[in-house]
């Protein structure tokens, strides 16, 4: 990873967002206390306190979140060192996360599960807490997303070696939400699992904005980082259905999808007029189209922003921005067709057929009493049209820079009103050069332009397969029999003697190797050797890796000497496992809760039918008071009935496995 003491731009940021955090979370805590205060006592007086005390924290929070929307829209940041006369492009915050300590969990685990002196793998557990260490400060290229990767396969070893199903090991994981600042605590390492893939798409899109848009290169890959990106961010949406706060919540990642996805448009659009745009008819038409679907889909992805449940969490400058960008790409669409239509007359030798067939692509409709052919023979009626284009185009572009003008963040975002102003003014210019006395006769309205791309935009999944990592955990031996969900009796030491060059069993199977047709009047049986039994050493030599072929060669190698082995016997693992769901929690809106519920099984009434174990990701309302780690941003609370009322997101629930 990067030096996290490096005073880069991007550094600076994420210590602001790490600070703001640390202050949110205080402020929560404050509020949460306040609110418990408030329900318990009846003392009017200090019921007027307490909710004074209540407008601070809500003034203090309301100041906080405005804050960590300003670290969220400071794209120059992000943005190409070479000077550049580009709309800048919006990337995502990485999460930020406390340390996590492996080290007791693991080492207590190893010895009472795996029956292995933990001391020996304290090198391994060093080198998952230096892997998740620098994965908070990745560096913005490649290696920093292998990095990554490669800390998110990890966790699926860790996941199947040292995580049952029907415990918790003792590791609290907290992350931070990326809009609110709002932290989620759990043992479940699935939250670890999403939170770095959510990473690992901010850091796409932050390699994207970082391209240099200038270049065919850095166009190409400023449009791959932003697909992968949406790649990866629907992924996180499509396994992990329900996670536990806002940035990851299946609402929220839709829209980021399609904000990635219009940010990969934008730079497809860029990179086909990088050398130019030739004033020349068709050129000029298929120009309009690509423009045309670049509004179109920052339409699509403002209008994605404006909807419930997201609304409220998601940063207001970026709605605005891309509000902004669908009127100036719209506005460039209505440029372009004036274009045609005001500097390009049929001449002679021209096509008409391909004229008017191109023409036509470009309208669903055409305003009444005119046809295309007749509007590109008519240099009266060609005139009209193209000054309706021109005023609709100033139209899109005065509403671009008005919304512009209302948003504190993006006013102060000075290469965005240089361009913006430019368009308008060189669509002023274009309309000053067409007007005429006659200008208040025409009444024709330009028809809107239908988009169209020769370059479709999709997400790229991600490819994990191309990154390798080696177990961190090999030495505890094969993944498919050594994990957490397989219990075993400790191992048993079998003192062999050969008789006659006989064993008196064979054995089977891959590596760790089992023994197989024991004979149950041999020495080995009588030592307490039993079929099925795992063979995992062999004269104190480590062979849980080791083939039938390895095994029977070093025990047959003594000769007639004894030899020591040492076995292990599966358990049965048919305990009861808890029941695990993702839960919408009642008077939470648009906050998910990803829960672990421990099953009590001495209170469980035996008389009655058990219920059925939910699935660990399904919906449920059931449990309230036992949903887990919900940290969220606080509303305000008076009288008895707190619990109807709709809470905002900045409410705690203070429960069994949160921070507290």
């Amino acid at each position: 990873g990067c030096n996290p003491l490096a005073e880069t731009g991007r550094s600076k940021l994420q210590n602001q967002r790490a600070l703001l955090n640390q202050q949110i979370l205080r402020a929560v805590r404050m509020r949460a206390g306040a609110e418990n205060l408030l329900r318990s006592t009846t003392n009017n007086k200090v019921r007027e306190q307490v909710l004074l005390e209540l407008s601070f924290v809500n003034s203090d929070l309301q100041i906080l979140k405005e804050e960590l929307e300003g670290l969220n829209i400071s794209v120059e940041v992000y943005q190409n060192a070479e000077e550049t006369f580009s709309i800048p492009l919006v990337p995502l915050g990485l999460k930020e996360t406390k340390e996590v300590d492996f080290t007791l969990p693991l080492k207590d685990f190893i010895l009472e599960h795996y029956s292995q002196d933990s001391s020996e793998y304290e090198d391994e557990i060093a080198d998952l807490m230096d892997l998740r260490q620098a994965c908070r400060t990745p560096s913005r290229d490649e290696a920093g997303i292998e990095m990554l990767i490669s800390y998110f396969l990890q966790l699926g070893y860790l996941e199947n070696r040292f995580f049952p199903p029907t415990r918790h090991i003792g590791v609290l994981f907290t992350w931070y939400d990326s809009f609110t600042g709002v932290p989620v605590c759990q043992q479940n390492l699935l939250l670890e699992k999403a939170s770095v893939l959510f990473n690992i798409g901010a850091l796409y899109t932050q390699i994207g904005t970082r391209c240099n848009r200038q270049t065919q290169a850095g166009l190409e890959n400023a449009v791959d980082a932003f697909q992968k990106a949406a790649g990866v961010l629907s992924y996180l949406k499509e396994t992990f259905t329900h996670t536990p706060s806002y940035d990851m919540s299946p609402a929220m990642l839709n829209v980021l999808v399609k904000m990635m996805l219009a940010q990969a448009q934008e730079c497809v659009f860029e990179q086909i007029g990088l050398s130019g745009i030739r004033n020349e008819f068709f050129t000029l038409v298929k120009m309009t189209q690509e423009v045309a679907k670049v509004g179109e889909v920052y339409m699509l992805v403002n209008t994605a922003m404006n909807q419930e449940p997201v609304k409220e969490n998601i940063p207001y400058s970026w709605s605005k921005l891309a509000q902004i960008k669908s009127d100036h790409y719209k506005a460039l669409a209505h440029y372009f067709t004036a274009t045609i239509l005001c500097d390009h007359e049929l001449q002679p030798g021209d096509d008409e057929d391909q004229q008017e067939k191109a023409l036509s692509q470009l309208y669903d409709y055409m305003p009444e009493g005119l046809m295309v052919l007749a509007v590109l023979k008519d240099k009266v009626q060609r005139k009209q049209l193209g000054k309706a284009h021109l005023r609709k185009a100033i139209v899109y572009h005065e509403e671009a820079l008005r919304v512009c003008g209302l948003c504190k963040k993006l006013r102060n975002i000075e290469v965005l009103q240089e361009v913006l102003t430019a368009a308008h003014k060189r669509s002023l210019l274009k309309y000053a050069q067409q007007e005429t006395e006659d200008d208040f006769l025409s009444l024709i309205q330009a028809p809107d332009i239908v988009p169209k791309t020769e370059h479709k935009i999709e997400t790229i999944a991600p490819q994990f397969s191309k990154v390798k990592v080696k177990d961190f955990f090999h030495k505890l031996g094969p993944l498919t029999v050594f994990s957490a969900k397989q219990r075993w009796t400790a191992p048993r030491t079998i003192c062999l003697h050969h008789e006659a060059g006989e064993l008196g069993f064979s054995l089977k199977g891959g590596s760790p190797v089992q023994v197989h047709c024991l004979d149950p009047v041999c020495p080995a049986a009588s030592a307490g050797l039993k079929e099925g039994d795992y063979i995992v050493s062999v004269g104190g030599v480590d062979c849980k890796w080791l083939g039938v072929s390895e095994v029977l060669e070093k025990l047959q190698s003594v000769g007639k000497q004894p030899v020591e082995m040492e076995v292990i016997s599966c358990q049965d693992t048919a305990a009861s496992l808890h029941s695990k769901s993702a839960t919408y929690s009642m008077g939470m809106q648009k906050t998910y809760s990803l829960i672990c519920l421990a099953m009590d099984e001495d209170k469980i009434d035996q008389t009655k039918k058990a219920p059925l174990k939910l699935p660990f990701l399904s919906w449920g309302t059931k449990n309230r008071q036992k949903a887990a780690s919900t940290l969220c941003l606080p509303s305000a609370v008076a009288g008895s009935s707190q619990m109807k009322k709709k809470l905002s997101p900045f409410t705690l629930f203070n429960t069994e496995s949160s921070l507290y």
